[in-house]
């Protein structure tokens, strides 16, 4: 929480949200690949690759510690620095090496004030996060800062100051139990009938568009399998789908009903979903992308690949690369395999008109209407039944006025921000239960008004920007049709 203020005071920016969620998009993916420098210098096979990956690692670490530290911030950051530094391993001096360039030798000039900078800032965020008395007992992820601490139980000898800390003798090691024999793979749940599986997008809050077109695009697909058993002639369907709308509007619900749909009117073989970002398809270097892709495909053969925020693959020849053996892999296994690419109106059209071999697949796009305020309440009632727990007077007014003063841009979370409401209120209620030692049935399953409270703080979803909670999943903007309140 808070990120994004510190981010803009630290790089001497006016406060701006939109900057550092659009920032944080474009870094997003040098958590999982290299960046074009750190690969330029490995593949120069220069001396400056590793200690120019090192810096990129201090950034990383900085990073994440602005603002409130959360398990997710901490673990991102430690996945972009680790992919940084694994990008320039094995770098070492030696004869044959080629000579240093001007952007090599430029790195070196400003590389002590960029590392100064940047530890300057890991002193200040490091001190603040073990400042206990700023830690909300109410806020996400309970403590994050405590992870790797100790306690020292009650009777402990006290150390004296410059000693380490006595080390508890080893365990006496336990007899080696015999292996246990391996317990039987639970059978696979049955499959749905596609009147079970229509029965389910029907029972969607919402989303009357995307229903209607999902019932058309079934109709096509089961009476074109009537017609092949029939030996007639069927045209070129094609099967594969864009999806646009706004974050927390069900596209992700609704992909997988899709891949069971098309399972049961036979155009499938298995009907799973795979769902990937461009972190699961981009390769560190060129040549390793193609077959990280055509893995991924391979693994979705039979059912359904779900690419997220598909326009993150433009801009650079990794995307480019992967785009291309996508549409590869959609011609070889045209009769096996379904694609759904999923992101913001707006730039999906850009990504599919970028390149022919999409433009001629993706002729199909669903829209995915943001959320109406009563589909929300329907939604937010629905979770709470779901988890066993009953509203209690005023609950509901309580949410409609937190859903009220909610800014319905591309960063609300629809669907997402009553499940985060939920789990909000269930913190709030096991903490007023804490010191009752049997409580009643009717007491833990009623939420209260005050469960729902903000305290005063505007609620501020974040489940719309790049990475996650309060760290920005991205997509851009706008809609036409959705489902359920989950994704």
């Amino acid at each position: 929480m808070g990120s994004f203020v510190d981010w803009c005071v630290a790089t001497q920016r006016a406060i701006s949200a939109n900057e550092f969620m659009d920032a944080a998009l474009r870094g997003r993916k040098f958590r999982t690949s290299a960046t074009p420098l750190v690969a330029q210098l490995h593949n120069a096979r220069s001396t400056h690759a590793v200690p120019y990956a090192k810096a990129l690692a201090e950034v990383a670490t900085a990073a994440a510690l602005l603002g409130t530290p959360t398990p997710q911030s901490t673990g991102a950051a430690q996945g972009a620095a680790g992919v940084q530094l694994g990008a320039a391993q094995g770098l070492v001096a030696r004869p044959g090496l080629s000579a240093p360039t001007a952007r090599d030798a430029d790195f070196v000039r400003h590389a002590p004030q960029i590392l100064s900078s940047v530890l300057d800032r890991m002193h200040e965020n490091q001190a603040r996060l073990l400042d206990l008395h700023q830690l909300d007992p109410f806020g996400p992820g309970a403590i994050p800062g405590l992870g790797g601490t100790s306690v020292a139980p009650p009777n402990a000898p006290a150390t004296q100051a410059g000693q380490p800390p006595v080390q508890a003798a080893p365990p006496p090691e336990q007899p080696t139990a015999p292996a246990e024999a391996e317990q039987p793979e639970p059978e696979p749940e049955p499959e749905k009938s596609l009147d079970e599986l229509l029965a389910e997008l029907d029972g969607l809050v919402g989303l009357s568009k995307v229903k209607a077109e999902i019932h058309r695009q079934t109709a096509v697909l089961k009476v074109d399998a009537l017609r092949a058993k029939a030996g007639l002639k069927s045209p070129t369907i094609t099967r594969h789908l864009v999806f646009v709308g706004n974050p927390g509007t069900g596209k992700t619900t609704v992909a997988r009903l899709v891949a069971g749909i098309y399972r049961a009117v036979g155009l499938l073989s298995k009907g799973q979903l795979v769902e990937v970002d461009r972190s699961e398809l981009v390769a560190g270097y060129l040549g390793q992308t193609a077959m990280k892709t055509a893995e991924v495909v391979g693994k979705a053969e039979g059912g359904v690949l779900f690419i997220d925020e598909a326009y993150s693959l433009n801009g650079d020849q990794y995307g480019e690369e992967a785009i291309n053996t996508l549409v590869k892999e959609m011609e070889d296994k045209r009769n096996d395999l379904v694609v759904i690419v999923a992101g913001y109106p707006l730039p999906m059209q850009v990504f599919i008109a970028q390149n022919p071999g999409l433009a001629s697949r993706f002729r199909t796009t669903i829209g995915f209407d943001d959320y109406t305020d009563a589909e929300l309440e329907q939604i937010f009632t629905g979770m709470v039944a779901a988890a066993d727990y009953d509203l209690g007077e005023g609950c509901l007014d309580a949410f409609r006025a937190l859903l009220e003063h909610q800014v319905r841009d591309e960063t609300f979370g629809n669907g997402r921000f009553a499940r985060n409401m939920l789990e909000a209120a269930i913190g709030k209620h096991a903490w007023r239960l804490r010191d009752v030692s049997e409580p009643t049935l009717d007491a833990l399953r009623s939420l209260l008004p005050a469960d729902l409270e903000t305290d005063g703080a505007p609620v501020i979803d974040w489940t719309g920007v790049p990475g996650g909670q309060l760290e920005p999943p991205v997509e851009p903007t706008n809609p036409v049709a959705r489902t359920e309140g989950a994704t």
